[in-house]
């Protein structure tokens, strides 16, 4: 682990800008940017049961965003990112499941989403961030051993996608 750096690699507390615990140097609060992908996993979960659009499903969760103190932009870009590549995202991550996407467990299927459109349209997110997150917001919401089946596909959907990312991270 290098130093000002804690387990996840994100700046400690005293790498942190001052008066603001959690944000980086670089201005991103990991603890909002985490809030905002549990959110995003939420939003996108209902639009899969409901059908609605981004803007209904971003427009319903922004109200309770902006008291959780979470990154609401991040938060839009994730819901809005889903819905408009939602085919590409599909496409992409279809190698590497075992069944159809229509047939994976909903809320593994929302975050196989959201965690695909980080991968491959949010290339200032470290792969190893956004496969960590995308573990806890399973466990946390998902069945029992989804976490599982969510870290196998996206270990290998990285390994194709970041895959320069993934050998410069095993050379240092």
């Amino acid at each position: 682990m290098r130093a000002g750096r804690d387990r996840d690699g994100e700046p400690d507390g005293e790498a942190a800008v001052s008066g603001h615990p959690h944000r980086r140097r670089d201005g991103i609060d990991p603890v909002a940017r985490s809030r905002s992908r549990r959110r995003a996993l939420q939003a996108v979960y209902a639009m899969q049961l409901s059908g609605a659009n981004a803007k209904n499903a971003i427009a319903q969760f922004a109200h309770e965003q902006a008291h959780e103190v979470a990154d609401l932009e991040y938060f839009e870009d994730l819901v809005s990112g889903v819905e408009k590549h939602r085919r590409e995202l599909d496409a992409a991550l279809q190698p590497f499941l075992d069944r159809g996407i229509e047939e994976v467990d909903p809320i593994e299927r929302a975050m196989l989403r959201i965690s695909a459109y980080e991968l491959l349209h949010r290339l200032d997110v470290p792969y190893r961030v956004i496969i960590d997150e995308a573990l806890k917001a399973v466990k946390r919401f998902g069945s029992e051993h989804g976490h599982t089946y969510v870290n196998g596909v996206l270990d290998h959907a990285a390994a194709d996608w970041r895959a320069l990312e993934m050998q410069a991270a095993r050379d240092r």
